[in-house]
């Protein structure tokens, strides 16, 4: 089996969907990380226009969890029809994918998850009565939402996509192992759950079950939030790391600390 110390070159499996998979290994490439791209899944549209015209006109917040988000609510219903008192993402990259749409003026918060949106008392103050809307994917954290209804507020989601899972080759932690991968990227407990399934399924054999113990044991996981983190540790993963994010360079700078 492989064995990974501090002097082993990290081999990094890049899991998020195509384009942000992309945008990943060209950051590590530069700082001369290896890295293996499989996307788990793609998006896939998934609200109508109908839909989409009721949650983005006349609301007083909006609030963006993703890029994609962002993405599949324009091509719903275009930007040029929103109407919206503030607009919120939860990170830099949600916001630059809503600039690049014309919208200006949006409040992004330092630290990019759900907490950090909470965090902010331009969200969370005065929102009694008013109508906000979620803009995300199918599923997902309850926790923001749950919390700004407590704060009194009118909370719609808009699903404007779906997450479409990527059927994988059956010994895919085999082709994984054999590629030398030692240090796999988690952004999301959905990510999590479906890589721990393919990496620990076990059957009868030794070797099958010496390679789930190498996943388990011994394959770093950088995970980017604590939360994901406990989750790993919950799953019977042992080295996991925490980033400071999911973007591309809060994530490269993680693995980059690592290499050195």
């Amino acid at each position: 089996m492989l064995t990974i110390t501090n002097q082993t070159p990290l081999r990094v499996l890049i899991t998020r969907p195509e384009q942000k998979a992309q945008q990943l290994a060209l950051s590590l490439n530069q700082q001369g990380i290896a890295c293996v791209n499989q996307p788990l899944f793609d998006y896939q549209a998934l609200a109508n226009h109908d839909t989409s015209k009721a949650l983005l006109t006349d609301i007083d917040i909006l609030i963006f969890v993703s890029v994609a988000a962002v993405e599949f609510a324009d091509a719903n219903y275009s930007v040029n029809h929103w109407r919206f008192g503030q607009i919120f993402a939860v990170g830099s990259a949600t916001k630059k994918a809503l600039h690049k749409l014309g919208v200006n003026n949006v409040i992004t918060p330092q630290q990019e998850n759900s907490e950090g949106l909470l965090a902010l008392s331009a969200l969370t103050q005065n929102i009694d009565g008013k109508n906000i809307t979620i803009i995300r994917g199918n599923g997902g954290r309850e926790y923001l939402a749950t919390t700004l209804n407590k704060c009194g507020a009118k909370v719609s989601y808009l699903e404007s996509y779906q997450r479409v899972w990527r059927i994988l080759a059956k010994d895919i932690s085999k082709q994984w192992y054999q590629q030398q991968i030692n240090c796999i990227v988690v952004t999301s407990n959905a990510i999590l759950e479906k890589l721990v399934q393919l990496v620990l399924a076990q059957d009868k054999q030794r070797n099958s079950q010496q390679l789930a113990n190498y996943w388990r044991t011994q394959c770093l996981w950088i995970t980017a939030s604590k939360r994901i983190a406990d989750k790993a540790k919950q799953l019977g993963l042992l080295q996991v790391t925490i980033s400071a994010g999911a973007s591309d360079q809060v994530l490269t700078d993680t693995l980059q600390a690592l290499q050195s």
